[in-house]
């Protein structure tokens, strides 16, 4: 009967390799290659569940870093049953990293900016903004720029760096607005005379809410006027055409009412002795 001696068979050398150092770094690749596998099925598992809310971008990039990042780890792995120094490998991957950080340092800074966007979405498509000292209505939001359509009909392409840098005003969002206005009227006009006439214009538009109710005070005197101040709560997409409809008709309400409006002036008085 004959054996086999299994011990011959671990000196058995490939080049300056031994068969058993072969053995164990394809073995080490098959279970780092299955590993994997499974890894990728648990991610799409917990990206497919339906209470993990993610834009398809975000699910795509961090499948793709992740997946590069596991293969990473298995190239190390391998590497060191096949008797390489990783300590060497993982030192120059790190480099490799930084070096590469570095030199793409605003890309990276713009494609994280990005994903916080997406997962935070203080707006969405459609929304009227304002934010890095532009404002217009956004039409993308990217991983590196989010794109949006100013008043004007232009469309920009504003880093996502600088967006999440900056205060983000989203004036789509909720669905009343309030109208915040200052009448400027002489002495001479009566405090409820103004109050009436400006009342009279408010009653008559139908589109200025009752609940709240609107507010209208005398807030200030100046040097050459007094200040009134009228706060009206309307429904988003009516907000420029009560403001713009205010200024108009309550300077006509004024003049029909005999009130003075004024502006700041200065009045001299000449004396004769």
């Amino acid at each position: 009967m004959t054996t086999v001696d299994l011990s011959a068979l671990g000196k058995v050398s490939v080049g300056d390799m031994a068969l058993s150092t072969l053995f164990s770094a394809l073995l080490s690749f098959l279970v780092c290659f299955i590993a994997i596998k499974l890894a990728m099925k648990l991610v799409d598992k917990l990206m497919g569940n339906p209470s993990i809310r993610l834009d398809g971008t975000i699910k795509g990039f961090l499948r793709n870093a992740i997946y590069i990042l596991l293969w990473v780890v298995a190239v190390i792995i391998v590497a060191n049953a096949l008797g390489i120094d990783t300590t060497s490998l993982v030192a120059v991957v790190s480099i490799a990293g930084l070096a590469l950080s570095l030199s793409v340092q605003n890309i990276l800074s713009n494609l994280f900016s990005g994903v916080t966007l997406l997962i935070t979405k203080p707006f969405a498509s459609g929304n009227f903004v304002e934010a890095a000292g532009k404002s217009g209505i956004v039409k993308t939001v990217g991983l590196f720029y989010t794109t949006m359509d100013t008043v004007d009909n232009v469309n920009i392409s504003i880093p996502n760096s600088e967006i999440t840098g900056s205060t983000i005003y989203n004036y789509s969002r909720e669905p009343l607005r309030r109208v915040d206005m200052t009448f400027s009227t002489a002495y001479e006009a009566e405090t409820e005379a103004v109050k009436a006439a400006i009342q009279e214009v408010v009653d008559q538009d139908s589109r200025i809410l009752r609940d709240p109710a609107p507010f209208i005070r005398l807030s200030a005197y100046k040097s050459s006027c007094i200040d009134y101040v009228v706060r009206l709560w309307v429904k988003n997409g009516d907000y420029w055409d009560v403001y713009f409809d205010m200024n108009e008709h309550v300077r006509e309400s004024f003049q029909r009412n005999g009130i003075a409006m004024t502006y700041e002036h200065l009045n001299v008085h000449i004396e004769q002795k």
